[in-house]
């Protein structure tokens, strides 16, 4: 670092400000220092700032699944508004084991990260306030917290299943089926939620819980073949899964024993994986906006890391969602329709 001062001609306090706190030095100051260590092929050490420290310029992430596209957009989101303020983020996933999400957010404490982004499977109170007793804020994604007094971000997912039950019944149906599981996952109960608000305004409608075991594609099957195997009078006449890949198995499994989708039973998924928008029968679904839940969590990180502890106060930003209308529930020509007329979706967003 000492060359790098000497070439630049400043200081090594100066130098040490470009590389841990660049908002404190001059444009043009800063610049030369970092042509300086351009030209001189300088690397700082990392694990020594660290220490001396205590932290370092990262983030950690740690995300239920990497197989949803709504945690993939996350990280993305994540990860383009860290790279703008200068940050590196840590990514891990705990592939929906708690004791993977605990040994992944030790990991990141010993890594001395500033912070950590957490989408959860549950409360995971116990996990979070050991890591925010060792001097590690945390802010919730995809989950907003009622044991822990913590910043979260979270898309509207009682209004997201609201949506699609509603464009379900917008298209005639009156016994909607809900192929659901994993009752305890938070997302998952206020889709519910959702689902019950909707049917609960139009008394000529009636629901069908169906439980899948579990919101992977093979639940999905399982319940698909289900749903066929139901007598014509006891069928319903509209699906809507809790997962957009649930939706998928389900649609698979009724077209494989004969019955169309839309033309027979339109069928709409509910968290907008990108996994559902191609295949034989593009699924309509509800936007969930993971690249901005993302990016609003390093916003939330660092907004919490630059005001006093005493000071600050927990806030939940809520994104709201839009329904996306495809093959699934409108048939060819009416998705193609829909399409035509869909302005760029715009998350709307409010804090609490």
């Amino acid at each position: 670092m000492h060359h790098v001062a000497a070439r630049a001609g400043v200081s090594l306090a100066t130098v040490s400000n470009v590389l841990n706190h660049p908002e404190r030095v001059a444009d043009a100051t800063a610049a030369r220092v970092r042509a300086a260590i351009t030209d001189l092929g300088y690397t700082p050490n990392r694990n020594a700032r660290a220490l001396a420290s205590g932290s370092t310029r990262a983030i950690g992430l740690v995300v239920m699944s990497l197989r949803n596209s709504l945690f993939s957009d996350m990280v993305n989101g994540a990860q383009l508004a860290a790279r703008e303020r200068g940050l590196t983020l840590l990514i891990t996933s705990s592939e929906d084991d708690l004791q993977a999400q605990g040994e992944h957010l030790a990991f990141l404490e010993s890594a001395r990260v500033s912070g950590i982004l957490l989408a959860p499977m549950t409360q995971s109170r116990e996990q979070v306030e050991t890591t925010r007793r060792h001097g590690r804020p945390v802010v919730y994604v995809n989950f907003e917290p009622t044991e822990v007094d913590a910043c979260s971000v979270v898309v509207d997912n009682e209004q997201a299943a609201f949506l699609a039950t509603e464009h379900l019944i917008e298209r005639g149906c009156r016994r909607i089926g809900f192929v659901s599981a994993r009752a305890e996952l938070q997302p998952v109960e206020r889709r519910r939620a959702g689902v019950l608000r909707a049917v609960a305004a139009h008394p000529e409608v009636t629901l069908v819980d169906i439980d899948a075991g579990d919101i992977d594609p093979p639940g999905g099957t399982d319940a698909g073949a289900r749903i066929a195997a139901m007598p014509a009078d006891e069928r319903p006449d509209g699906i809507l899964g809790v997962t957009d890949l649930l939706a998928m198995a389900v649609v698979s499994e009724l077209r494989a024993a004969g019955n169309r989708v839309p033309e027979d039973i339109p069928v709409s998924g509910c968290d907008h994986n990108s996994v559902a928008w191609g295949g034989a029968v593009p699924l309509t679904s509800v936007t969930m906006h993971g690249s901005e839940m993302g990016a609003a969590a390093v916003e939330l990180m660092l907004a919490e890391l630059d005001e006093d502890p005493a000071e600050h106060v927990h806030r939940t930003v809520v994104l709201g969602s839009e329904l996306v209308p495809r093959e699934s529930t409108l048939g060819r020509a009416g998705a193609a329709e829909a399409a035509a007329r869909t302005a760029p979706s715009d998350p709307r967003r409010t804090e609490a």
